[in-house]
């Protein structure tokens, strides 16, 4: 069996190996050596948290005859993309789709903080009053089938290998929870690290309820695109064990820790500008 037929006939198994692989493996670690003290209780959080991506993925599976795997597999039956076209080695390619396919998840990130719309959707995620690994699963129903279609374009007009999809969807959830871990490192390994792979205490920064704090440190797996477009930030103003996690406006833990106030949330209040462009602190405004 080539590793191609082991991956199509594993592939549910693999993702949700790891998955719950990551999911305990970052648990204890946050028992062990959190970073920060937690404002509400684990289990409260977790029950919450958890509960809305397996609603979300019951949904997903309910709705849509295939998911990304699957829209790899038609584009590569009818010789859609980019890389279905050209002559590369097998794992050029993969190595390629996987960094072209973290780029897009970039550049979603930041439309989402833009576009005001958007942000109701994706402030579900940023509402979380602590940041731990459940916070890196915990998005808005609509938003996940916002980010499915904008991932099925992507394999469209990319053609990646079916491999290079499953191990980018498998590096993408891994490292969502690694890097939303309420996890200590050591800082010579936090800054070492963070020039390869986003680390916690990077992307913490961007969980803060400033909004200079928060419009920074968008990625979710390579760091280099905040290098690369100017929204790197080092440390939070406050010190990771200072800094608020949320957002200023929604505090209520009715609204912004249990499930029907997330799925509630997006529909709170009227639309207001939340611009990639406020990157300056204005202490005043707080």
């Amino acid at each position: 069996m080539s590793l191609e037929e082991f991956i199509m006939s594993n592939e549910k198994p693999i993702r949700m190996g790891f998955f719950f692989g990551m999911l305990i493996l970052i648990g204890l670690w946050e028992l062990l050596a959190p970073r920060r003290a937690l404002t509400v209780s684990k289990g409260i959080r977790w029950l919450n948290n958890l509960g809305l991506v397996f609603f979300n993925s019951f949904l997903l599976n309910a709705l849509l005859p295939f998911l990304a795997v699957g829209v790899a597999l038609i584009a590569r039956e009818n010789g859609w993309g980019l890389l279905n076209q050209v002559e590369l080695s097998f794992w050029l390619k993969v190595v390629s789709a996987i960094v072209v396919m973290d780029l897009v998840i970039y550049i979603q990130h930041v439309m989402v903080h833009a576009i005001p719309v958007l942000w109701r959707l994706h402030r579900v995620h940023h509402a979380d009053p602590d940041f731990d690994v459940t916070t890196g699963a915990r998005f808005h129903t609509l938003e996940i089938f916002l980010s499915m279609g904008i991932k099925f374009a992507t394999i469209l007009l990319l053609g990646p290998p079916l491999v290079a999809v499953v191990m980018f969807e498998v590096i993408l959830n891994a490292t969502a929870m690694f890097n939303h871990g309420n996890i200590r490192l050591p800082g010579k390994v936090d800054r070492v690290l963070r020039w390869f792979l986003v680390t916690p205490d990077m992307h913490r920064v961007h969980h803060s309820v400033e909004d200079d704090e928060a419009n920074s440190n968008f990625g979710f797996s390579l760091p280099w695109w905040d290098r690369l477009f100017g929204t790197y930030r080092d440390q939070p103003r406050g010190g990771h064990e200072g800094m608020q996690i949320g957002i200023h406006k929604y505090r209520e833990p009715s609204l912004v820790t249990w499930l029907p106030g997330m799925l509630a949330l997006p529909f709170v209040g009227r639309i207001t500008g939340y611009t990639i462009n406020r990157r300056q602190w204005n202490k005043s405004e707080k």
